[in-house]
């Protein structure tokens, strides 16, 4: 189940970054943000009212997180002009300070221990920020510095496979190598739909991030109907 969370977990936020870029170009970047919104605030809502993971749930704010979080990124940079090395430092900073804020008033930033109340509130309030923070590192490293998708997807997966490692050698806590990898599956995921989608002229395989997001979301969804299935013929524990 572990490996079936990262898993998930990457393919939704390639998806949330060509989903992003088809909509804002189909509906406008207007239309596309305001939409997102709405159906963001929607999925957090039904999450906020389950009582125990619901995969379904849980996955689709996930989703609308992703879109969200890419579009925020988006237009700090395109309508606003904000340069992608200011975008990300300010996203980075922002994350840092709800970390903080969340240790200092909960005394963990442990995942296992979030079951609602304020502790989801910090939750979601950081899995936003990373999303932020790593579209806008992701654009940094392939459009501003110039690496291209494939060569920043590539060397997103060597960072995000140091955790293992740090973990085994270095006794590094869980917690940071947890959040380490989690902040490092935003970038991860969107350089390499990138990647898939745009054209060659920008290095990409031009596959069209329509497509793209087409695939991803039918086997995220398989994957999801999967898990809901096998938590469903897990016994359940008596409390």
């Amino acid at each position: 189940m572990t490996a079936v969370f990262w898993i998930v977990k990457i393919l939704t936020t390639g998806m949330g970054e060509t989903a992003s870029d088809y909509l804002a170009r189909v509906l406008g970047p207007v239309p596309a943000v305001a939409s997102a919104a709405l159906v963001l605030a929607a999925a957090l809502a039904a999450q906020a009212r389950t009582r125990r993971c619901v995969p379904a749930v849980y996955w689709f704010a996930v989703i609308m997180v992703s879109v969200f979080g890419t579009m925020a990124a988006d237009v700090a940079h395109v309508a606003l002009g904000v340069p992608y090395a200011l975008s990300a430092g300010a996203f980075a900073v922002a994350l840092a300070l709800v970390f903080v804020l969340w240790r200092w008033t909960e005394g963990t930033l442990a995942v296992e221990t979030v079951a609602g109340g304020r502790r989801e509130v910090y939750y979601w309030t950081v899995v936003m920020a990373t999303f932020a923070l790593g579209t806008a590192v992701g654009d940094l490293t392939a459009a501003t510095l110039g690496w291209g998708y494939l060569p920043s997807a590539l060397l997103f997966a060597v960072l995000i496979a140091l955790p293992a490692p740090a973990r085994r050698l270095l006794a590094v806590s869980p917690v940071l190598a947890f959040w380490w990898a989690y902040v490092l599956t935003r970038p991860l995921g969107a350089s390499f739909a990138d990647w898939a989608g745009v054209g060659a002229e920008r290095g990409g395989l031009g596959l069209g991030t329509g497509p793209v997001s087409l695939v991803l979301a039918v086997i995220i969804v398989a994957t999801v109907l999967w898990l809901s299935a096998a938590e469903r013929r897990a016994p359940q524990q008596v409390t």
